[in-house]
């Protein structure tokens, strides 16, 4: 008998089990369904390791974690799913040349071993944030952005597009991505003159700034990225109803729409569906179109992954990699949305 397929998951939401997400079950799925059409060969073992990663955790927690999953000899490793940690894991990956794939927003955790499903973008939310700001008219923004590597990187572009539609950065105040108060950076803003309002980072510290806008009842354009997906859990939608948002399912995507019935998926887990099928399918298909079973062979198996129908984004989205091409997702993958009484709404672009 032929041995596994060994996949680990690096889990960098928390110290240890349960996981915070589905993702292995999605992978699993996916993994079943190619095997039940013949595609695989060998069957597939999945291997989890712990390590709570930034901002709640450390860098360190994530260099164990995927170093154990490197001493048990995986094939392929799947997260991390922050982009902090994406960073961290990236010279690791390409150091034990072992294939992994984070789910984050970082482009820069790329590289020959390190493969990347767009879950938001550190470089292309702020762009269309911005394009959005100048459909609204807004000219004077206010910007809080996390004191991090995922904050500074959206604040850059957001300058960068905003000089070229000629919007005015009034006000930058950085926060600690573990803020829990935000008055005075907001006050800054609102002193400023700011007319909108944009927050950019993990999204922990998304909460007291929509706490500290409402309390002041400022009622001008409110825009952030993907940490407004954050509003999944009711509470958090609740604190930031009327904000615009980065998220990554459309209601126009045939594919979703088609995997939502096959499976009976509920609206409001439209997302959590989108992006497991995707990391599912990606993850099968490397697998399954692997040279051989090896780290190498699953490598050159992800580079042929191509033009497969993303869940994610808008329809015509497309899934899939290339030599030097590690990031999954091509097309308009990012959809702006609004919490509006609990509910999550696309607004035209």
């Amino acid at each position: 008998m032929t041995g596994p397929l060994r996949v680990g998951i690096l889990n960098d939401l928390a110290a240890g089990p349960p996981s915070p997400t589905d993702i292995e079950q999605w992978l699993r799925r996916c993994v079943e369904e190619l095997a039940a059409c013949g595609r695989l060969a060998r069957p597939v073992e999945f291997v989890n390791a712990w390590g709570l990663g930034l901002p709640a955790g450390t860098a360190d927690a994530v260099e164990r974690a995927f170093a154990a999953l490197v001493d048990q000899d995986v094939l392929l490793i799947v997260g991390p799913a922050i982009g902090d940690n994406a960073l961290i894991a990236t010279p690791l990956a390409e150091r034990a040349k072992v294939p992994t794939l984070n789910w984050a927003g970082a482009e820069r955790a790329r590289g020959e071993y390190m493969f990347h499903l767009q879950v938001g973008s550190h470089e292309d939310e702020s762009i269309v944030l911005a394009r959005q700001l100048a459909k609204l008219g807004a000219q004077r923004i206010g910007v809080i952005y996390d004191l991090s590597p995922i904050g500074t990187r959206h604040l850059h572009f957001l300058q960068a597009e905003a000089d070229i539609l000629g919007l005015h950065l009034v006000a930058t105040e950085s926060i600690a991505p573990l803020a829990t108060s935000a008055a005075e950076e907001t006050t800054r803003l609102l002193v400023a003159r700011a007319d909108a309002i944009v927050y950019l980072g993990l999204g922990l510290s998304a909460l007291p700034v929509a706490q500290a806008l409402t309390e002041r009842a400022w009622v001008g354009p409110r825009l952030m990225n993907t940490a407004g997906l954050r509003g999944y859990a009711p509470d958090f939608a609740r604190a930031i109803d009327g904000w615009i948002y980065i998220d990554m399912h459309s209601d126009s995507n045939e594919t979703l729409r088609r995997l939502r019935e096959r499976l009976s998926v509920p609206a409001a887990r439209s997302l959590a569906a989108a992006k497991g099928f995707d990391i599912g399918r990606l993850v099968a298909e490397g697998l399954a179109r692997a040279t051989e079973p090896t780290r190498d062979g699953v490598r050159d198996g992800l580079e042929r992954v191509k033009w497969l129908p993303a869940a994610e984004g808008h329809e015509g989205t497309l899934l899939g990699f290339g030599t030097y091409d590690r990031g999954a997702l091509h097309g308009r993958y990012l959809v702006l949305r609004q919490w509006r009484d609990g509910r999550t709404v696309e607004i035209s672009r």
